[in-house]
């Protein structure tokens, strides 16, 4: 049978059985889809049947009221995407989801906000847009008050009163309620980079960093804080950088009270120390680290490579951000401060060492003599004391040592 059009299925098969329920109709098997004419006729038979769904799948169990959505469903177990793509390899279980799409190939987004000017290829991602409008949120947790404007918002919140967390990582054993996330975890592992830059070799594990990289050819910036005058190539860059402004921090820690105020990667990256997960590998040695700017620092050590200079003194390091850091001893810069003296600090983690002096809290405690310490980098040090653990080596002796000022005072009689 010929089918024309940019997606029509071809052979989709229909379940041929004679069991047939009570006064349904039969579709004719020797029909190669469900036709218009069968879904309207199916349509009235339910009426009859109100609230029955006679129709079932063998493999799970799930019912439908109509046949041929059990046919659709009977997709998800066989893998069949009958709708083709007739400009590229792309196949769809759903008609609808080939018609989204198409409208990629042709760039038309004919649904257009009225408050924005906010432009869409489908009237579904059209209506949930408008919700950042109205603020409607008619997906509702039945455990709770929580209340979401998408329904893939309220599944991932439900996760959290269930706990569960089916999909596991078969490398590392990292778990995710989401599948999704997996998938873009096992990146870390594979290296795979399908997002390609059509302007020059850069590719991405996230579609969002290829967006992000593709600003940097255009230039421009149209998105300004009214605040401050910031300015940036990304939306998402803006809302981040307000609440610098407001102090919001929507990120929350379902297992501590820990929240962040910036990119939704800080939360995952926080998540991994209650994991222990480490799924950046150093392929020079059996280094681990649970945040790729911590393995690049690391990688930096087998090449001894110092490309930034400081123009005052000459000092060299191997990150931006450390010198970055190290101009500030000359310009005396203390961009960090505390809301509640007048401290200041030249770095945050000088910052977060003080604001612990008004708290008095000392969460981080040693499993081994009960040593209690306000700062994360204190029990580490104080672990090496159980460990004998000296990871700070002298490239130009055998010596090494628990702690790096006390290898720096070390380097000094090579000098």
């Amino acid at each position: 049978m010929e089918m024309t059009g940019h997606g029509s299925p071809t052979g989709v098969g229909q379940n041929c059985s004679d069991e047939t329920p009570t006064g349904v109709s039969r579709v004719d098997c020797n029909s190669k889809t469900v036709n218009d004419e069968e879904q309207v006729a199916a349509r009235k038979v339910n009426l009859n049947n109100a609230g029955e769904k006679p129709y079932m799948c063998g493999e799970c169990g799930y019912k439908a009221d109509y046949k041929f959505k059990l046919s659709i469903h009977i997709r998800k177990h066989t893998g069949e995407k009958p709708y083709k793509c007739d400009q590229c390899d792309y196949s769809a279980v759903h008609r609808s989801n080939l018609a989204k799409h198409l409208a990629r190939h042709g760039g038309e987004k004919p649904y257009m906000c009225g408050e924005c000017g906010y432009r869409a290829t489908d009237r579904s991602k059209f209506s949930r847009h408008i919700m950042t409008h109205t603020g409607e949120k008619p997906f509702k947790c039945d455990q709770c008050n929580y209340s979401a404007a998408l329904k893939s918002t309220l599944d991932q919140h439900l996760t959290r009163h269930i706990r569960k967390k089916p999909y596991m990582c078969g490398e590392c054993g990292y778990r995710t309620g989401h599948k999704p996330h997996l998938l873009q975890h096992m990146r870390t592992h594979t290296g795979e980079k399908p997002y390609k830059c059509d302007q020059c070799g850069y590719s991405a594990a996230q579609k969002y960093s290829l967006d992000r990289h593709v600003a940097k050819h255009t230039g421009e910036k149209p998105n300004i804080c009214g605040e401050c005058g910031y300015r940036t190539a990304h939306k998402s860059d803006l809302s981040q950088h307000m609440r610098t402004h407001t102090g919001e921090k929507p990120y929350k820690c379902d297992q501590c009270d820990y929240s962040a105020a910036a990119k939704k990667s800080y939360l995952f990256q926080h998540m991994r120390t209650h994991t222990g997960e480490k799924p950046y590998k150093c392929d020079r040695c059996d280094y681990t680290a649970a945040r790729k700017s911590n393995l690049d620092y690391h990688l930096v050590k087998h090449t001894g490579e110092k490309p930034y200079t400081c123009g005052e003194c000459g000092y060299r390091t191997a990150q931006k951000s450390d010198l970055s850091k190290h101009m500030r001893t000359h310009t005396g810069e203390k961009p960090y401060k505390c809301d509640q003296c007048d401290y200041s600090a030249a770095r945050k983690s000088h910052l977060d060492d003080h604001l612990a002096k008004h708290t008095g809290e000392k969460p981080y405690m040693c499993g081994e003599c009960g040593y209690r310490t306000a700062h994360k980098s204190d029990l580490s040090r104080h672990l090496r004391s159980h460990t004998g653990e000296k990871p700070y080596k002298c490239d130009r002796c055998n010596y090494s040592a628990k702690q790096k000022s006390t290898l720096d005072k070390h380097l000094a009689k090579h000098l």
